[in-house]
């Protein structure tokens, strides 16, 4: 799996998360998926996690915490860190389908 591209493609897109000499951040990429909730671009894997419903989103979580867990523990640091940015994309969808801000999680850090 890639790293969502700031250029606003879906993941697994083969894109990078750097953008004009940017790290796309977790604020950016949220900011990204809110507008995606809104305007529901055609095509938009986003869209489509967000009509599949809290339940196909947490299964979702789960399956990329285990490959985290897994490139973690067998597999390269790079490859680690993407399936991280892959868990933390689809974290964030959840809390767009839950209608959750960065506000609300950042309250219990």
């Amino acid at each position: 799996m890639t790293c969502v591209p700031e250029t606003g493609t879906e993941p697994g897109g083969g894109g990078s998360a750097v953008y004009a000499g940017r790290v796309k951040t977790f604020e950016s990429l949220f900011a990204e998926l809110s507008e995606k909730a809104v305007t529901r671009p055609a095509g938009s894997g986003t869209v489509a996690q967000l009509d599949a419903g809290v339940h196909a989103i947490g299964k979702k979580i789960v399956e990329e915490a285990a490959e985290v867990w897994m490139a973690a523990e067998y597999e390269s640091d790079r490859a680690a860190a993407e399936e991280i940015s892959q868990l933390l994309y689809h974290v964030q969808v959840l809390m767009v389908a839950k209608g959750l801000t960065l506000e609300d999680v950042y309250a219990h850090l």
